[in-house]
């Protein structure tokens, strides 16, 4: 890894307000990277909107052409890499996937098709199948969205094919920024602690049409568990950081505060199992 400064976007996302969200997205972008901002994370969903009954607009053909090419252009003008949530088509009449764009100044990294849906979306949309890692200066990352982080695998699975960094954009509604941001704590930390990798996180903000109300809550961890830079709040906000590489060598040179090299996978077989 290699140092990084990172950004994490606590932004209003209007359902169906696709041309609007672009431009809000395209302000904060402008504003993270004049702030010299290498990677910009945008919330779940927050090009398209979160709804789940109806669902949000799904893109797809010349509208997912076009959405992806006004990032595209974002992070070309910018030189940050982009990753910004929307619904995503799926093929013959399938369901749509919940999705993370992830594209950089050279053009598309890839995308991340959220893999574990809440009990409520899995009527709406359909799970994705795959955990990539992506890679930008000498840097990886992987991205768990929203409901996903509260599964220490995938969090471990990512670690392990080489991530560095967990970003972990949110759509979480209801309860205050600080209830919110205490919530996350209980288990993003963990995901950051136990992993030995820095995680980055930013939730929506603000009510919308959809009757959801999201309390605006960032938080940047180091792979000590320990908070890098927060924010909990009512309003659009930027949190900015430095993820050093010292930092990720420093526990993952430690013998002691380094655990996936001490694993047994031998012994966890029943971890494929569905519990009773």
């Amino acid at each position: 890894m290699e140092d990084l400064r990172v950004a994490a976007v606590c932004m209003h996302a209007v359902p169906q307000g696709i041309d609007q969200n672009l431009e809000r997205i395209e302000r904060f972008a402008r504003e993270a990277a004049a702030r010299k901002a290498d990677i910009i994370c945008f919330p779940e969903v927050a090009v398209t909107g979160y709804k789940v009954t109806p669902p949000t607009p799904t893109l797809q053909g010349k509208a997912w052409e076009k959405a992806v090419a006004r990032l595209s252009n974002i992070a070309r003008s910018t030189g940050a890499v982009i990753l910004a949530g929307l619904v995503e088509g799926a093929p013959q009449e399938q369901p749509p996937y919940i999705t993370q764009a992830v594209i950089a100044p050279g053009g598309v990294l890839g995308f991340y098709r959220k893999t574990h849906l809440s009990p409520p979306e899995k009527a709406t949309y359909q799970p994705g199948s795959e955990l990539p890692v992506f890679s930008f200066k000498d840097s990886s990352f992987g991205i768990q969205i929203c409901y996903e982080t509260h599964f220490p695998e995938i969090s471990t699975a990512l670690a392990l094919r080489g991530a560095e960094i967990l970003f972990m954009p949110h759509a979480s509604p209801r309860g205050t920024p600080e209830e919110k941001r205490n919530s996350w704590m209980r288990h993003l930390q963990a995901r950051a602690f136990d992993n030995g990798v820095f995680a980055v996180a930013c939730n929506q903000v603000g009510e919308t049409t959809g009757g959801l109300s999201y309390p605006g809550v960032a938080l940047i961890l180091g792979p000590d568990g320990h908070i890098v830079a927060e924010y909990a709040g009512r309003q659009e906000e930027i949190l900015i950081a430095d993820l050093k590489a010292d930092h990720l060598h420093a526990i993952r040179s430690h013998r002691m505060r380094y655990f996936l090299p001490n694993r047994r996978p031998d012994l966890y077989g029943s971890l494929s199992k569905t519990p009773h």
